[in-house]
């Protein structure tokens, strides 16, 4: 399975992973990103969030580029922090199967309150 985006000049929002070969004896893959921004549904007000992806590969890794152009494509979306979480995990579910994936935001502050929202398949330690 070729990547599409590595190694390509571009930069628009997709709505999709791609995906690199797991070696053999990897464990624990762990991705952040500080880029992840929707619209609330309600107030229409853009919400920032720091997203971690964890998760252990079972044939295939998230490839990082596509997954900065993949959280790109919700800048324009109005959806609550606890969707997005969910979201995001059986997207990355759907697209490598791991035998573990852990989902977790934390929304910038707003109204002084602090919003972390986790979504989880399967077990950590299950191979």
């Amino acid at each position: 399975m070729e990547p599409k985006y590595l190694g390509k000049q571009f930069n628009e929002p997709i709505d999709e992973l791609d995906v690199i070969p797991a070696r053999a004896g990897l464990s624990l893959v762990a991705l952040s990103s500080n880029e992840l921004t929707c619209i609330c549904p309600i107030n229409k007000q853009p919400d920032y969030y720091q997203v971690r992806i964890e998760y252990t590969p079972n044939k295939y890794c998230v490839e990082s580029k596509a997954l900065k152009l993949y959280l790109m494509h919700f800048r324009d979306m109005h959806q609550f922090a606890e969707d997005l979480a969910v979201i995001i995990r059986d997207k990355v579910v759907e697209t490598i199967q791991p035998w573990y994936c852990k989902v977790s935001l934390v929304q910038s502050v707003r109204g002084g309150i602090v919003i972390e929202a986790s979504s989880v398949f399967g077990k950590r330690d299950a191979e």
